[in-house]
């Protein structure tokens, strides 16, 4: 019996140093930057935060998508607020988990950044009027009178 125990307190600290690992090991970093679409907490058992980047390269380019995931509650919340507006998304892709408990995605975003400038082509940037410090929006013009 106590052979029994032994043996799945050893099973118990290989499978959760595993997780550990796979979990802390990075294969990659990186930075992503597109306009955020969508962002949702999602999940039957295991909630996790999934969202949508639509990365553009070229004006008329096919729209590619870039899926990830969130586990900072902070990053989320910073992220649900920037929707709509072009940002970079920091993330460090993780292999090996097997389940989609930890996320959808193998793409973890820990950090968010508002770009200031939307580039058009080499060397040729638009000041993005969404971030702040953008150019405001033109007055309307005034009503004529008759």
């Amino acid at each position: 019996m106590s052979r029994l125990i032994a043996a799945l307190a050893v099973l118990a600290l290989l499978v959760s140093g595993y997780f550990w690992a796979a979990l802390s090991w990075s294969y990659s970093s990186g930075e992503r930057a597109g306009w955020v679409q969508k962002i949702s907490h999602k999940g039957w058992l295991c909630k996790t935060w999934e969202g949508e980047l639509a990365l553009v390269s070229l004006p008329g380019s096919a729209v590619e998508k870039f899926y990830f995931t969130v586990h900072d509650e902070a990053v989320a919340q910073q992220i649900t607020q920037v929707i709509g507006r072009r940002v970079s998304l920091h993330y460090e892709e993780k292999v090996g988990l097997p389940t989609s408990c930890f996320g959808d995605t193998r793409h973890f975003v820990t950090r968010v950044t508002v770009t200031p400038d939307i580039p058009i082509g080499p060397g040729l940037t638009l000041p993005n009027p969404a971030a702040p410090g953008g150019p405001a929006a033109p007055a309307p013009a005034p009503a004529a009178s008759r």
